[in-house]
Parts: C-alpha cells; sequence; structure tokens
C-alpha cells in the first residue's frame, strides 16, 4: 500500500497541468531556513516560497498559530465575521496609513480588489470616461486576466487576448513618460516600490514622489503593489515608509501568512466607502485559519528586532557577494533592498541566470531568477547568519562550475 502511494517527480508531468516547471527534485520538509527533498538531499532556502516564507518553515509562531486556530474554527464564510480577521484588520490598520482592510487569498486578488475599486472610484467621480489605469512596463500584479495585463510583460499575456482595455504602460522610473499619459481620464497609478519579477529594480524616490504628485493633481488613485515587499521585507513594515510617499491603496500578500495563502487590500475610509456591499467579495477571504496565522506572524514580524535584523541581513549578503564577484566577476551589480536582492549578470552572461541557479540546486542552494539576467534572493527575514555564510559557500560553488 505504501509504494502505490509513493509520487515522485515523474508524477507532475502526468497529472498536473504544464503551467509550471518545478525542480526535478521533491522537497518533503523543512525546518527553519533548510528544507531536505525525498532523498534526504538538505537545501539552504534563499528562495523562501518566493519571498513568502518569512518566518522559515515550521516556525513555532505559526505553527501554533494554525494548531490552536484548527482546533476552534476552520471556515464561516463572508456571511459572518470571526475573531482572527477582526484582529488582523486592526493590526493592519494601526500600524499604517488606512483605515480600512478587505481580506483575500493571492497577492492577485488583492490587485484584482485594488484595480476594480479604482475604476469605482473614477465611476463615482461623475466622469464618464475615467477609467484609464497606468502601470509600468515590466512590472507584475498577478496572473489574472485583469491584473497580468496591468503587468505590462508581453510574454505572460500575449497568448490571452483580447486583453482587458483602458491600460496604459509606460517606463518604470521615467517620470516623463508617466506625465504624459496621466490625464484627467486616469483613475488610478499602479506600481511596486520595487520591481521584483521584473528584475529587482528600486523606483527612484523622486518617481515615486512624482507620481504622487500627478495622481493629487488629476484626482487619481495611488496604488502600491506591495505584495512582495510588504511585510518586513525591505526592513520596513512596507517599502512605501521607506519613501515618505503614502499610496491611496496598497496590497499585500506573500509574507503576509508566513506561508499560509492570504492576501489584503488596504486603504483609507475616503476610498473604502466607494464599494459597497456585494461590490466585491470572495468566499475564503478572511478566513479563520488565515488570519490567525497572519495576524502570529504579522505581529512577530513588526518588532525592532526582527526590521532591524533584516538590514543587518541586507547588508552582510551584499558584503559577502560583492566578495565573491571579486574573485569571479559574473555579476554586473546586486541591488534592491533588505531581503529581496537581485544579482545582475554581466552582458557577457545575458539570458544565464537560471543556469546559475541550476548549479546552484546541485550544491544544496535554493534560489530564485527575476527574469533571465538576475538571481534573486528572498530568503527567510530571520535566516541564521550561519545558514547565509552556508548557503553563500553554496553559492560560490556554483559560481566556479559557472564560469569554467
Amino acid at each position: 500500500m505504501e509504494q502505490q502511494n509513493q509520487v515522485n517527480r515523474s508524477d507532475f508531468n502526468e497529472y498536473m497541468v504544464p503551467v509550471f516547471a518545478p525542480a526535478q527534485f521533491v522537497l518533503v520538509r523543512g525546518e527553519g531556513s533548510r528544507v531536505w527533498d525525498q532523498n534526504e538531499k538538505e537545501y539552504i532556502d534563499f528562495a523562501g516560497g518566493i519571498a513568502v516564507n518569512a518566518l522559515g518553515h515550521a516556525h513555532p509562531v505559526a505553527v501554533n498559530a494554525l494548531t490552536e486556530q484548527g482546533k476552534k474554527l476552520w471556515h464561516v464564510g463572508n456571511g459572518y465575521t470571526n475573531e482572527p480577521v477582526l484582529k488582523l484588520a486592526k493590526q493592519l490598520v494601526e500600524h499604517t496609513f488606512a483605515d480600512k482592510v478587505f481580506f483575500c487569498n493571492s497577492g492577485a486578488e488583492a490587485n484584482e480588489a485594488a484595480l476594480k475599486l479604482a475604476r469605482k472610484v473614477g465611476l463615482m467621480s461623475g466622469k464618464s470616461d475615467k477609467n484609464q489605469i497606468v502601470a509600468f512596463k515590466n512590472a507584475f500584479h498577478g496572473r489574472t486576466l485583469f491584473t497580468v495585463t496591468a503587468g505590462g510583460q508581453p510574454k505572460y499575456s500575449q497568448d490571452f487576448a483580447p486583453l482587458p482595455g483602458g491600460l496604459e504602460h509606460v517606463a518604470f522610473n521615467d517620470l516623463e513618460a508617466a506625465k504624459a499619459v496621466i490625464t484627467d481620464k486616469t483613475c488610478a497609478v499602479i506600481v511596486e516600490p520595487i520591481q521584483g519579477e521584473g528584475g529587482v529594480v528600486p523606483a527612484d524616490i523622486e518617481f515615486l514622489k512624482g507620481l504622487r504628485a500627478l495622481c493629487d493633481e488629476k484626482g487619481a488613485v495611488l496604488i502600491f503593489d506591495e505584495v512582495q515587499t510588504g511585510v518586513g521585507r525591505t526592513g520596513e513594515l512596507y517599502a512605501y515608509m521607506n519613501t515618505g510617499v503614502t499610496p491611496d491603496i496598497l496590497t499585500t500578500a506573500k509574507a503576509l501568512g508566513g506561508g499560509f495563502p492570504v492576501g489584503a487590500m488596504i486603504t483609507t475610509n475616503k476610498f473604502a466607502n466607494m464599494y459597497a456591499v456585494g461590490d466585491h467579495g470572495t468566499t475564503y477571504g478572511g478566513n479563520p485559519l488565515a488570519s490567525a496565522v497572519a495576524g502570529a506572524v504579522f505581529e512577530f514580524i513588526n518588532t525592532p528586532e526582527v526590521l532591524d535584523g533584516v538590514k543587518k541581513r541586507y547588508a552582510y549578503f551584499v558584503e559577502k557577494l560583492n566578495a565573491l564577484n571579486e574573485k569571479y566577476n559574473v555579476f554586473e551589480q546586486v541591488r534592491g533592498q533588505g531581503l529581496l536582492l537581485g544579482c545582475v549578470v554581466k552582458p557577457e552572461y545575458a539570458g544565464q541566470a537560471k543556469d546559475i541557479n541550476n548549479l546552484a540546486a546541485e550544491e544544496g542552494l535554493m534560489a530564485l531568477v527575476a527574469g533571465p539576467n538576475v538571481v534573486r534572493f528572498t530568503p527567510s527575514l530571520i535566516i541564521p547568519m550561519e545558514d547565509i555564510d552556508e548557503g553563500l559557500a553554496r553559492f560560490e560553488r556554483a559560481l566556479q562550475r559557472f564560469v569554467k
């Protein structure tokens, strides 16, 4: 019976819709920033579930919250409310600019809620044609038809036409280009403080300030997509806190649940109150299990010890990566903030970031790419320093093999 129930990597191709290309190994357990596959091979985790596993694997704070809530109440639907979701909403409001929260299950859903709200804001303005959404090239906002269109990366959207209309894309960090398209017809501008999937490219502060001024001038909603940058990833609770720019709407997910699926859109009363009962919804959003875990994870991260620790680890990573690069001369630069780091390969290695990652996996290190030319690290926010050292030692072995 045990043999019949055993699964392996070949079962992926046999049973799964082919929209992913996972690694050849199958992971079975994790503890902290280390994971093990079916063959008991150990990996250091610099991928963090794509910036999700903020406390690593099986952290007691998350495990205890989940098991305790699991003994009480699992799901009720949004015809009712529950204590964990009310506590989590209060946490988000008390520690950000927001007055109100809408809970959902993912970053894409949070961005859908934000973009739909922006269209409602435009409609309520009294201007029938105030429905244009301005977004930026090489962005990433999710995989629904609306959010993948907003993302501005044709490789993700070109096979699914006709795409939703009313979206305009301009170059990221180009304020003059934004000025040319943001008009009285614009209902929203959506931007990532750091383009994650787009290559770990930070937004210039003056660019964000300029967008804020343009939105104020034209009566448009400024949306910050902080799905990847939020909940401590940059060393602040949210990346907007590094910029001096406050958005009207912010979306958050990934690290919010520390691995349990949950997302949220947060905003001010001015905009929240334009939604009415029945305008939007979701079956699982605000689920007691997700909310209990997210509340515990959020509380643990939102401390000076953890947030300052992220900044300390950033400095350590950059120092060590630059030292490696002096030896192997593979990267053009290391960029990002906090524990969202991108190693940009030099032009002679264009398109080979994935090859480096594959070698790293063979050496026992899990990492990510951000496009074809950037190796991306998004580890646990509390990754032990010894795991950073061991992970970078394995990364060095991968680089040695890569340059041969």
